[in-house]
């Protein structure tokens, strides 16, 4: 065990060294003490180099090195390991580093949830080691009540999400928006936009040649598949799995039934209860893949019944696996403002007004302050704003909140610094 210890910690090294330059993430782990600091995210969105970041900024406050065990339970020379084994693991290293008990030390575990009863061991070194600990995952479940309940509510989660459009210019050394924004700061924007919707904001893609990144983004959402779902659930129908997740990618942005896409594989041969798919999409949360977003009713009946509209964690992945992004690029612009809005940590719904009209978004803030979002991605044609403004007038009348129009230049002078 204390070789392997070494050897981690050896390999752990040379990897921070390596990742020094690596793009600064919008992220902080909260800072409260003796609780359990949680990131969770799909698969390759930078989960691994947010905790190095957190490390650099631990040593940056004077922590020394050698008081922070880093594991990452993706490591096949570590598996199959149980939560017994990983809590050897734990106190192995306070064998061969007697000191520490006198110290505070940092805790680093990478993807704990592929260790079932991971929360045993996290639970009983906290409570009696001096120590802060920081974990990652690509289960939602990570931030259940469950996962709380088991910690004894010493537990507090953020959501990594790939790159946001201004993480992404900065990765590419491109212009920020700044003011003033004239005419050709917007056409070299607008220009930024569509390229980073085309190759969306996975970190290590990023300086891959085109059809690279189309291969590993394919690639990320079959390890998604066979990792999360697949071994995890033992799921057999993988073809009906695949085409399921394809029909998703390609109506983000858009309601979707279950119910009518049941019929429409029923028609077409295949054999699957309605109730499987509602469980496949379960999966398909939990890592993070796609998202739904409920219609904003007072009737939970309604709210149950009504299809859900879909959304998917990166546009470049929607284009990598549906290759039809050009012509969609208000759905790609809905689905950045969806992304924009879960990184603020909003509850997010949609609406319906009582003439028809779809709201895009109708959110609410940690405050529980409510507000309308319409999106469109020009806003230059005077039928296409005097339709959107009407509906988002109506809204505001049937609801009472307030509301605004986001389009692709609007959106950017909101990113821009004086």
């Amino acid at each position: 065990m204390k070789t392997i210890l070494q050897t981690l910690e050896e390999e752990f090294r040379a990897a921070l060294t390596l990742t020094e330059a690596s793009t600064p993430r919008n992220y902080k782990f909260p800072e409260a003490k003796n609780i359990v600091k949680v990131a969770v995210g799909m698969r390759r969105s930078g989960k691994t180099y947010f905790l190095f970041q957190t490390i650099r900024e631990l040593l940056a406050e004077g922590v020394p090195l050698d008081r922070i065990l880093y594991i990452n339970f993706e490591d096949d020379r570590l598996l199959p390991i149980d939560h017994k084994g990983m809590g050897q693991m734990v106190d192995a290293w306070y064998t061969l580093y007697p000191d520490h008990h006198n110290h505070c030390c940092y805790l680093f575990l990478d993807e704990v949830q592929n260790i079932d009863g991971w929360q045993l061991v996290i639970r009983r070194i906290l409570d009696t080691k001096n120590i802060q600990i920081y974990v990652t995952g690509s289960s939602a479940k990570l931030l259940s009540k469950e996962i709380a309940t088991s910690l004894r509510g010493r537990s507090l989660a953020i959501e990594i999400f790939p790159y946001s459009y201004t993480e992404y210019l900065i990765n590419r050394h491109l212009e920020l928006p700044s003011k003033p924004l004239g005419k050709k700061a917007l056409d070299f924007q607008q220009s930024y936009l569509l390229d980073y919707f085309q190759t969306g904001g996975f970190p290590g893609i990023q300086s891959m040649p085109l059809n690279e990144q189309l291969e590993t983004l394919q690639n990320y959402v079959e390890t998604v598949i066979f990792r999360d779902i697949i071994e995890r659930y033992q799921i057999s129908n993988v073809s009906l799995l695949k085409y399921f997740i394809n029909s998703l990618l390609k109506n983000v942005s858009s309601p979707f039934s279950i119910n009518k896409f049941h019929g429409d594989i029923k028609s077409q041969g295949y054999k699957v209860a309605k109730e499987t798919l509602y469980t496949y999409f379960e999966y398909l949360e939990d890592a993070f893949l796609v998202f739904s977003v409920p219609i904003f009713t007072e009737s939970l009946r309604r709210m149950q019944t009504t299809p859900r509209k879909i959304y998917a964690i990166d546009n470049g992945l929607i284009a990598a696996n549906t290759f039809n992004l050009s012509d969609n690029i208000g759905k790609s612009f809905e689905n950045q403002i969806y992304l924009d809005l879960r990184r603020q940590g909003k509850k997010i719904f949609y609406y319906r007004t009582s003439d028809g009209y779809e709201i895009d978004f109708v959110t609410q803030d940690r405050q529980g302050e409510y507000e309308i979002i319409q999106v469109v991605w020009e806003a230059d044609d005077p039928l296409t704003l005097e339709r959107e403004e009407r509906a988002l007038r109506q809204a505001e009348e049937e609801l009472g909140f307030p509301g605004r129009l986001i389009d692709w230049s609007s959106y950017v002078r909101e990113l821009s610094t004086p």
